[in-house]
């Protein structure tokens, strides 16, 4: 599907994703779905929260998994 979007966890990425890496991937996955590279006025707003619930679940995605063999898989939870 969206070619452009990158693996944002290790051991593919040796750091943790940035905001920034996560909202371009939920742009480029909003612009393949809806079909449009930049939308029209009166799309803008839906348009944009949708890349902003999209980074959000990405966060979220990124943040939960566990990773076999990682320093993270390793490292105590934080409570």
């Amino acid at each position: 599907m969206c070619r452009s979007i990158k693996t944002l966890r290790p051991p593919a990425q040796p750091e943790e994703a940035t905001e920034e890496e996560m909202r371009a991937a939920a742009l480029q996955y909003v612009r393949k779905v809806s079909g449009f590279r930049a939308p029209a006025e009166h799309n803008r707003e839906v348009f944009e929260r949708a890349v902003d619930a999209i980074a959000a679940a990405t966060a979220d995605l990124l943040d939960g998994l566990e990773v076999r063999g990682s320093a993270r898989a390793t490292a105590p939870a934080h409570t």
